[in-house]
């Protein structure tokens, strides 16, 4: 578990469009982006990410 190949990654993207749609699609990826970030931060113990 936790590898993904090319088409799994192709399918989840064609999904992620049709329920989000394209606009808001970069929207969305920035912003968990940023959780992921956040994440990693607080397990890490760093209060702060430049």
């Amino acid at each position: 578990m936790g590898n993904l190949g090319f088409s799994e990654l192709l399918v989840i993207l064609v999904i992620a469009l049709l329920v989000i749609g394209p606009r808001r699609l970069p929207e969305v990826a920035r912003a968990l982006g940023e959780a992921v970030r956040s994440f990693q931060d607080a397990i890490k113990g760093s209060s702060k990410r430049e």
